[in-house]
């Protein structure tokens, strides 16, 4: 039976006052004098938002199929939960000289974009592409070559040791494929092009777990491989995304054509030079940021085989919060990057408050998901009693974290894209690298917390790089930086 009562329209002007409350002009602008004509309102927040979907969403399926991962991983047991999570902090450290210059790579397109200079931002992008290739060789093999002293020290335990090095060869030895499209598209997120990051990530995703299903216990005749199974699934996907990260640079009519005229397959200084600049405080702030991550990884992992378990859980399930972050910062980037080189620093603040009000609605919406729907999200990980119990104090910290978490990753994408990379990696040192190891050793031991201890630890770092880059973002200096 249809319905044919007629609903109460909504006033036409109700969204508009909604609109200009949630995401004012004047306050994002804090008492600074326009430099120009302002757009409208509903064109500055459409022009937001066209930039910050795309990101945001490929962030949260990318992370949504790193739960998925581990809940397919969990099966195996607890062990093999803490073998897969013992290699991330690892992994990343190999890859912190990638992620360094994919910052510097999308800050630096983003401002050519703004200043309309096709030919310099491709040279960013062949210099970048030529780089990688050269340090992917020299970083995967030692990384292959010395996985099971890497990873004795990262805290495995004789239980996942083995399972670990396993896994983290298979990764490492093809990390090739994954730095070489994430270099791409980095490029691409700094012209604005996001929706192409999007689709590469959603579609080696999309492989990363039809073929987990088919290989991790083995599925319409393939091999059960465990968790080499997993890692398998992981390169075959970033062999997908490689392919087509690169068919995105082929198009001549795009900004970014690989083939443009000016480009040489050499060495350029004065390239080279520009993205070092960006890069070396990145790549400084990385090294704080993994050291920081890997030392306080070792302490939980010391704390036994099922509370690192639902440590890596409670992990996994913020890294969906941290997604949204991640893709408002990447947003934040581009819009701050091509406004500043557009001489619209007015602009650039504009739309760094506005992926800021997006991040705390994100953050208030996934605060209600952990709060009421928690315990069962933790359940869908594992049914073992032992790592289950730590899922109630985990979730409700998880609450808080969120909006610390999100917020902090917005601001800090805000001043990456002014180039103010320098400032970001002061604060990865003090917060990361010194506080968190610190606070968690305080926490865990010293007042004999456990992980609880750790959870604390981790609250706290991400409310002291909160208050820096909230403090820095806000003091506009940002604005006057030149790339």
């Amino acid at each position: 039976m249809v319905d044919t009562r007629q609903e109460t329209p909504i006033p036409a002007g109700l969204w508009e006052r909604v609109l200009r409350r949630a995401f004012p002009v004047k306050r994002a602008l804090r008492g600074m004098e326009p430099c120009g004509e302002l757009p409208s309102q509903h064109r500055l927040l459409a022009h937001a938002f066209k930039i910050a979907w795309p990101s945001t969403l490929e962030s949260f399926l990318v992370a949504l199929v790193s739960v998925v991962d581990t809940i397919m991983v969990g099966k195996l047991g607890a062990s093999a939960i803490a073998a897969v999570g013992l290699t991330n902090q690892p992994k990343f450290v190999g890859l912190a000289v990638f992620l360094s210059l994919n910052v510097a790579v999308s800050a630096i397109v983003a401002r050519r974009k703004g200043e309309g200079d096709r030919e310099g931002a491709n040279r960013v992008l062949v210099q970048a592409m030529l780089l990688v290739a050269g340090l992917t060789l020299l970083i995967s093999s030692l990384f292959v070559a010395f996985a099971e002293p890497i990873l004795r020290l990262a805290g495995s335990n004789e239980d996942t040791h083995l399972l670990a090095a396993s896994y983290f060869r298979i990764i490492m030895g093809g990390m090739f494929f994954n730095v070489m499209s994430l270099v791409i598209n980095a490029a691409q997120r700094g012209c604005g092009n996001t929706r192409i990051a999007l689709r590469t990530n959603v579609t080696s995703n999309l492989v990363n777990i039809v073929l987990n299903y088919l290989l991790i216990e083995g599925h319409f005749g393939f091999p059960a491989l465990g968790v080499r199974g997993a890692a398998l699934a992981t390169v075959c996907g970033t062999v997908v995304a490689l392919v087509m990260s690169v068919c995105s640079v082929l198009h001549p009519e795009g900004f970014l054509y690989l083939f443009a005229p000016a480009n040489r397959l050499r060495f350029d200084r004065r390239t080279l030079a520009t993205i070092g600049s960006i890069g070396s405080a990145t790549l400084a702030e990385q090294l704080f940021l993994r050291f920081g991550f890997l030392t306080y990884a070792m302490m939980v992992a010391r704390l036994g085989t099922n509370a690192f378990a639902a440590h890596q859980i409670g992990m996994n399930i913020i890294t969906i919060s941290f997604s949204f972050g991640d893709g408002l910062s990447i947003a934040s980037v581009a819009l701050v990057g091509q406004s500043l080189g557009e001489k619209r620093p007015d602009l650039a603040r504009i739309y760094g408050s506005y992926c800021q009000r997006m991040g705390l609605l994100c953050s208030t919406l996934l605060a209600a998901v952990y709060l009421f729907f928690g315990l069962e999200i933790f359940g869908f990980f594992t049914a073992e009693a032992p790592v289950l119990a730590h899922g109630g104090m985990i979730m409700r910290l998880a609450c808080i974290v969120v909006y610390t978490q999100i917020s902090q990753v917005i601001f800090s994408g805000g001043l990456r894209g002014a180039g103010d990379t320098k400032y970001v990696a002061m604060v990865g040192l003090v917060s990361v690298a010194i506080f968190r190891p610190l606070s968690g050793w305080v926490f865990i031991y010293a007042l004999n917390m456990g992980l609880l201890g750790a959870w604390l630890g981790l609250l706290l770092d991400q409310s002291i790089r909160l208050a820096l880059t909230f403090m820095r973002f806000r003091s506009g200096r940002w604005m006057k930086i030149k790339i």
